[in-house]
């Protein structure tokens, strides 16, 4: 995408997170504006991640780079920046002591400069003898064979900050950046769609009288704080308690007990910055079929009973032609329809492949604020020493175990596991490993067994001699917290019926929506919803659609310049927005696209009401 989006509140009274978010957002845009010219710039490197990383006070290893910057991703935008920075903490003096610590077993506070160079040449992102040779020779912190790695800690930190400092600075004393400094926090945020000049909508207008879905009221608003000498432009949207839920996609047993089905699982999970990663799937039809496609979240058996957070998560699925280059895949429908938790869509598609790319608006999956109060036990020791799996972590194991069974046989294949290996460890597992694994553990046809899995996870327990910190960051990886509660992910299935052929259809990877799915989403409210040019702005078009128990807005600038869109929630009811902001600004670059916010109901039971001002900044 080559759109940035900044969001700014507006708020009259400042509050100490305010402060700390504009911090923030100055520390980005400052390093940034270190490497790149304009914050609509691109990164279009690893290289220039990795620099740009440095510039923001970051030492990114090569794993970290590689997450980020995958074989599929051909640039990263300001708001990637920013999400990368959320999740990219910077190392504390305590985490480095402590790393350091991990090596000075005698606690002596220095390490051999031999002992260091076996480490740095053989370990993790492998140095040079003679980039190690270049740390050895710092007389600051060396002396006689040694490194004093308290010393080392405080000039690496030292170091870091004075890099910061000097491109804060620069922003500040130059007026050129000055002007391109703007807002006060940042978060993760859809990419923008570069479109090319396209004619206006047929169905623009200036006005809100409009026919509407039954249950839906929208009449003009303008709350006190909105600028009425600005282009703007005002939507309203009421619905009633519950109606946002109500039946309109029909399943008829009758009809379709005849259709062939295939169908597959899958998770959303919740990234440290607030993204959200998915499975993406390529469906196969042998032959022109009608077809019905449902996504709905996943009740996993052993949970049932439960409290399941993720059962209230809105899901999505987007259905999109292949072509000869991927990068042209063409939206073909979407899962507009809803029956309580489930979307579905009902029609015809043609021989071929189609893409699926799973969509939640990350109104209800998001960061979970409670804090918990102490932490699960996964493992213990019975009477002989044998370590064992405590039975919340059993259960919490099968859980994953039905998550990540994407093809629902009980038994996990290679491609399945790998899915979960990738997900927790950023690595996969060969045939090799495979060969080992049906060594040690249970398996059927080559697959791996609910009692194989939890007898794999009791061998890491050991290899750890009962230390459950790795099995903490698999489970935290999951979506998990430390009450042993799925806060952070959603299990979701997916179900294809044709009337005509059998479909097929495969999970291909586990990665962020990106530009495919932005474009989807943009393109699905374009056509679908309702139009309205700013008023006092021909070039500037927002998009409303409401779909089921969601609204999403969508931002269209069609003039040669970039624009700033201030965005004012204050007179909705009810509500949540996926920004988590009642006020915020976005910034849309010239002739592109982009997602304004995403609203759902606070409260279903409740009525709510979309009151939604854009106004030119």
């Amino acid at each position: 995408g080559n759109q940035k989006a900044t969001h700014l509140d507006i708020s009259q009274g400042k509050k100490p997170q305010h402060a700390e978010e504009a911090i923030f957002y100055m520390n980005c845009r400052a390093a940034y504006l270190t490497v790149f010219k304009s914050s609509l710039e691109n990164i279009k490197s690893k290289e220039q991640l990795s620099l740009v990383l440095q510039q923001a006070g970051r030492n990114p290893s090569q794993k970290t780079i590689n997450k980020y910057w995958t074989s599929q991703t051909t640039s990263l935008n300001f708001d990637d920046f920013c999400a990368i920075l959320k999740k990219e903490k910077p190392a504390t003096k305590n985490e480095l002591l402590e790393a350091f610590g991990k090596i000075d077993t005698d606690k002596a506070g220095y390490i051999s400069h031999d002992e260091l160079c076996k480490i740095l040449t053989t370990r993790g992102d492998k140095m040079t003898w003679e980039e190690v040779s270049s740390i050895t020779k710092q007389a600051d912190f060396n002396c006689n064979g040694k490194l004093d790695y308290n010393k080392f800690c405080e000039l690496y930190l030292s170091t870091s900050e004075q890099c910061c400092r000097a491109a804060r600075d620069r922003l500040e004393t130059d007026p050129r950046l000055r002007q391109q400094h703007f807002g006060n926090q940042t978060e993760n945020s859809p990419e923008g769609i570069t479109l090319p000049v396209s004619k206006p909508s047929p169905r623009v207008s200036r006005k809100t009288e409009h026919k509407l879905p039954k249950g839906d009221s929208r009449a003009p608003s303008r709350p006190s704080s909105a600028q009425s000498s600005k282009a703007s432009s005002s939507t309203t949207v009421t619905v009633g308690a519950s109606s946002s839920r109500s039946t309109k996609l029909i399943i008829e047993p009758d009809t379709m007990k005849e259709w062939q089905c295939a169908q597959s699982r899958g998770c959303f999970y919740l990234e440290e910055n607030g993204e959200i990663i998915s499975h993406k799937y390529r469906l196969h039809l042998p032959q022109r079929s009608a077809l019905c496609v449902t996504i709905k979240p996943f009740t996993i058996p052993q949970a049932e009973g439960k409290s399941c957070h993720w059962l209230s998560v809105d899901t999505a699925l987007f259905i999109l032609k292949e072509n000869e280059a991927q990068e042209n895949l063409q939206l073909v429908s979407f899962t507009e329809l809803q029956n309580k938790e489930m979307f579905g869509w009902r029609g015809e598609l043609g021989s071929g492949v189609y893409w699926l790319l799973p969509f939640t608006t990350g109104c209800r999956l998001r960061k979970e604020k409670t804090q918990i109060s102490g932490e699960a036990k996964l493992v213990w020791r019975d009477e002989d020493g044998e370590l064992a799996l405590t039975k919340e972590f059993q259960a919490a194991l099968l859980d994953v175990f039905e998550t990540i069974d994407l093809d629902g046989n009980g038994l996990l294949s290679l491609e399945e596991y790998n899915f979960f290996e990738l997900r927790t460890s950023g690595e996969k597992c060969d045939q090799e490993a495979w060969a080992v694994c049906k060594e040690n553990f249970e398996m059927k046809k080559n697959e791996l067994t609910r009692q194989g899995f939890l007898d794999l996870n009791l061998m890491e327990a050991n290899d750890q001699d009962g230390d459950p910190w790795d099995l903490w960051v698999t489970l935290l990886s999951l979506g998990y917290n430390k009450a042993l509660e799925m806060t952070e992910a959603c299990p979701f299935v997916i179900d294809i019926c044709a009337e005509r052929c059998k479909p097929r259809i495969k999970a291909i990877s586990l990665e962020a929506g990106g530009s495919q799915l932005s474009r989807a989403v943009c393109r699905s409210v374009k056509e679908k919803g309702e139009a309205k040019v700013l008023d006092g702005s021909e070039n500037i078009f927002i998009y409303t659609y409401r779909s089921g128990s969601r609204i999403t807005s969508v931002i269209e600038n069609k003039s040669e310049n970039k624009v700033i869109i201030h965005v004012n929630n204050e007179q909705s009811k009810n509500c949540m927005n996926n920004r988590g902001l009642t006020v915020f600004a976005v910034e849309v670059a010239p002739k592109s696209m982009m997602v304004s916010q995403h609203v759902m109901a606070l409260n279903e039971q409740e009525e709510w009401i979309y009151s939604c001002v854009h106004s030119l900044v």
